[in-house]
């Protein structure tokens, strides 16, 4: 290996631990402490037979209740979502081209 090749090598674990313990309480070695918000959860009604047969479908799937299981159907389709939306954009910008 050339000199060039081990300069650009990542650090190990261990080496970037050794690194965080020495610096751990040099304050001049850390950016400013970054702040973060939970986003606050939402509630929303649905019907009671929407509610019903999505209770069925979560005690199918063994869920422990049905706000997992809709949270976890939730997260699912907003994923399809986003990538049918990422699909079009590149088709739209293919045709540009």
């Amino acid at each position: 290996m050339s000199t060039k090749e081990k300069a650009k090598k990542n650090p190990s674990e261990k080496e970037i631990d050794q690194a965080v313990v020495a610096q751990a309480n040099d304050d001049s070695a850390w950016e400013k402490p970054v702040r973060v918000r939970r986003a606050k959860p939402t509630s929303l009604s649905i019907p009671a037979t929407l509610a019903a047969r999505a209770a069925f479908l979560a005690r199918l799937h063994r869920k422990s209740s049905l706000a997992e299981w809709l949270t976890h159907i939730i997260q699912e389709r907003v994923e399809l979502e986003e990538a049918a939306f990422a699909g079009a954009k590149q088709n739209l910008a293919a045709k540009a081209d």
